[in-house]
């Protein structure tokens, strides 16, 4: 029976206590031993042919018929006000359909609290009208032919302008600081940890902004039938845009239903409806006609959100046996005109290390840009740059190793909540990353040419225990297959793949006889977003526990057939695909055997996620060891190799973990060497909204990437043993890069990227001093 339980949640570095509803059966965890048929194969994706072959349906895909196409006129100042529009001349053209805007507003005009066609236009590319028609040409036309008349208003485009005592204001009325206080975490005291500490080092950093660069940028289409709305969209929560729109359109939840099958990419950014998805909802109520509104690669960037840059300040201390007396974290960043308090940058400094005395502070404010959004592990990314950079230089001012100046200040606890974790392997993941990678390096031979080569390693922690509410029903029909229905969507991590191998072996099936259904709100029980790295350790027990109650029932038919009506369940196992009676191993029959008994009758079973234990911490750790090649006359730098290792409980798929460790590594080199989001200070207008000027790395830029995984199941976290992927491979990355720098070229990267002159400007400044 159902009840009402407390339990803990860590989601993007900060810990929630929900009141959630969650079965009480207990499904006893595999152990690190349990034999496996499907669970821990490197097995292809279920849906990998219909992906690399075109027949895999994304939103952009969706073409029904009579649709029309919505766009937005965006704003093409940083900051302005609406005093006219005039669009008389744009709705006589032939093809337009409906334009609506702040004089001519829609029936809904709000969305999860913010003011759509505001009159204040705070940031390029904010929404001022919508145009629906009925192609791509027709719209355009449209959009040049709308007048409008703005009164251009003071802007504050960074976080140097936003934080300045007399800089203009971001919102007229508002005060550009989000936090002025900051969000504070300490423990012990700063002053105690100075005053033990024998070595010191104090270091500034800037991270920059950096996009998401989607391959398929955000967009929806939506169509009636009667008063039943189905939205197709690009998402990473199709629950959580079914209860925005039901909000905004005040609509029961059963008359929305959200379709996401495949999506291109989200990392943060497609979390909940959108304006677009809303207003193309409204115009296709009124206009009778599906309406699909997508954005295009300029939009992507003006408006789809972005990692904030960050400046930080950190500060350590030590003993002169390396341990740490001090660790001391100061933060401030931009979230946007409407954004909000801003990432856990100080997530890592407060838990990755033993240290009695630890503080961080991270203050938001405003500027005149659209809003940050969540982006691979929003906070850490930063905020470890920062602190394992410092480490690194402590490391090198005590002349210690870096890699034995952690092992020193190792925690076996959770040093902010005081609680075990239920497992860590982050000194195993130490041990496989440094005999893999050979560890310490040995000296190179004096380089003859401009090129110069370093090594440099750094350390990860992240969430990714997930948690209740999840949900899964199991469908079992009597020809012996089996329909799994989860409510979560796979972003392109191989979601549907990997609950579809938890299901076959729960249920004794073969992987070609379980079809995994995701992304689609109707059908499915609810589950969670795909954030947080949330996804395999939520859903994964709630699809095992609805396979075992499914299990039962059919157990409770063969102990019929076998004339053992009324047995334990549990007095039975599947083996190789036979169910056999524990006590007389002869007395067993073939699956498939008794599910053709069932005739036309379905075993329709449910299953939901379990609490997370209340007195344990649950993490996911890892480390990354980098070399690096650096042209000390270009100030070129090429990462030629890393080897990634993580500690993320059982792992289900190596094949599929082992690709999400490649994307980590990927986007992780961009941060550190290429990528940045440049807005011109005088204008406010964004200067890299394209896939030429923002330089995501290419195929000449990818290094040699090795992943090994602790791979030892976390049984005290849930029944499989798994926890989250997603985001930790993108966290130590920039950090192991900057590292490898300095000790190829004798220079410390603070400000990011590392761009060849940023290099050069640095060894120059070495040679002067």
């Amino acid at each position: 029976m159902p009840t009402i339980r407390r339990t803990k949640v860590e989601f993007e570095g900060r810990i929630e206590e929900r009141e959630v509803i969650v079965e009480e059966e207990h499904v006893e965890g595999w152990t690190q031993d349990t034999q496996m048929r499907w669970v821990g194969r490197p097995l292809s994706r279920v849906d990998g042919v219909a992906r690399v072959t075109g027949k895999a349906g994304y939103t952009h895909d969706v073409h029904l018929p009579g649709m029309l196409i919505g766009r937005f006129l965006r704003a093409k100042q940083p900051h302005a006000r609406i005093t006219g529009i005039d669009s008389r001349r744009a709705a006589a053209l032939p093809g337009v359909h409906l334009i609506w805007h702040r004089f001519n507003l829609p029936p809904v005009a709000h969305l999860d609290g913010r003011e759509l066609f505001g009159e204040e236009l705070a940031y390029e590319g904010a929404e001022v009208a919508f145009v629906v028609g009925r192609d791509a040409r027709a719209v355009g036309d449209a959009l040049g032919a709308i007048e409008v008349e703005v009164e251009p208003l003071p802007f504050a485009p960074n976080l140097a302008a936003a934080a300045a005592e007399d800089g203009p204001a971001v919102l007229v009325g508002e005060d550009n600081w989000i936090t002025p206080d900051g969000d504070i975490y300490a423990r012990g005291s700063v002053e105690a940890g100075l005053r033990e500490a024998d070595v010191v080092v104090d270091l500034t950093f800037t991270t920059p902004t950096a996009a998401h660069c989607c391959m398929e940028t955000h967009g929806s289409a939506a169509d009636w039938e009667g008063d039943l709305l189905t939205v197709w969209h690009s998402t990473q929560s199709v629950f959580g845009t079914r209860s925005s729109l039901a909000d905004a359109l005040h609509l029961p939840m059963d008359k929305v239903r959200v379709i996401s099958n495949y999506i291109g990419g989200g990392f943060g950014s497609k979390w909940g409806a959108e304006a677009f998805t809303l207003l193309a909802a409204l115009a296709a109520r009124e206009l009778g006609r599906p309406v699909k509104a997508v954005l295009d690669r300029e939009e992507e960037h003006l408006v789809a959100g972005y990692r904030p840059g960050s400046r930080q300040r950190v500060r350590l201390g030590a003993t002169k046996d390396g341990a740490l007396t001090l660790i001391e974290q100061e933060a401030e960043v931009t979230t946007g005109a409407y954004g909000g308090g801003g990432p856990v940058i100080g997530g890592p400094a407060k838990d990755l290390y033993l240290c009695p005395n630890v503080r961080t502070v991270v203050r938001a404010a405003r500027a005149n840009t659209d809003g940050a959004r969540a982006f691979r592990a929003p906070g850490y990314v930063e905020g470890t740059f920062a602190l394992e950079s410092t480490l690194d230089a402590l490391a090198h001012k005590l002349e210690m190793d870096p890699l034995d100046l952690r092992m020193k200040n190792y925690a076996d606890e959770s040093p902010s909540r005081g609680e075990p974790y239920t497992y860590k392997g982050l000194q195993r993941a130490y041990e496989m990353g440094a005999a893999r990678f050979g560890w310490p390096p040995q000296a190179d031979a004096p380089a003859a040419g401009p090129w110069r080569r370093g090594y440099g390693m750094a350390s990860q922690i992240w969430g990714g225990g997930g948690g209740p509410p999840a949900n899964a029903i199991v469908k079992l029909s009597p020809d012996g297959t089996a329909e799994v229905l989860v409510g979560v969507q796979d972003i392109g991590t191989g979601t549907k793949t990997v609950l579809a191998q938890v299901a076959a072996e729960e249920l004794g099936l073969s992987l070609d006889a379980v079809r995994c259904v995701v992304g689609d709100s109707l059908p499915a029980p609810f589950g969670p977003g795909s954030g947080g790295s949330v996804t395999l350790a939520s859903a994964a027990p709630a699809v095992r526990s609805a396979c075992r109650e499914a299990l039962r029932q059919l157990i409770a038919l063969a102990a019929i057939m076998l004339e053992l009506e009324g047995a334990d369940p549990d007095a039975f196992a599947v083996e190789a695909g036979d169910i056999v009676y524990r006590a007389d191993p002869e007395k067993r029959l073939p699956l498939t055997q008794v599910t053709a008994k069932m005739g036309n009758y379905m075993i329709v079973s449910k299953g939901a996620r379990g609490p997370n234990p209340d007195d344990k911490a649950i993490n996911t750790f890892g480390a990354h060891f980098v070399e690096v090649a650096v042209n000390v006359e270009t100030g070129q730098v090429r990462v030629e190799r890393v080897v990634a290792a993580h500690d993320i409980g059982r792992v289900v798929n190596p094949l599929t973990a082992t690709s999400q460790v490649y994307g980590g590594v990927l986007m992780g080199v961009g941060f550190a060497t290429t990528e940045a989001r440049v807005i011109d200070p005088d204008t406010g207008l964004q200067l890299t909204a394209n896939l030429e000027d923002y330089k995501v790395p290419v195929m000449v830029d990818c290094p040699e990437i090795e992943v090994l995984f602790v791979d030892v199941a976390d049984t005290a976290a849930n029944s499989v043993g798994s926890k989250g992927l997603g985001e930790p491979p993108i966290i130590p990355t920039a950090a192991a890069i900057g590292n490898a720098i300095f000790d190829a070229v004798g220079v410390r990267v603070t400000d990011l990227p590392a761009t060849p002159d940023r290099l050069l400007a640095l060894l120059a400044k070495e040679k002067t001093q």
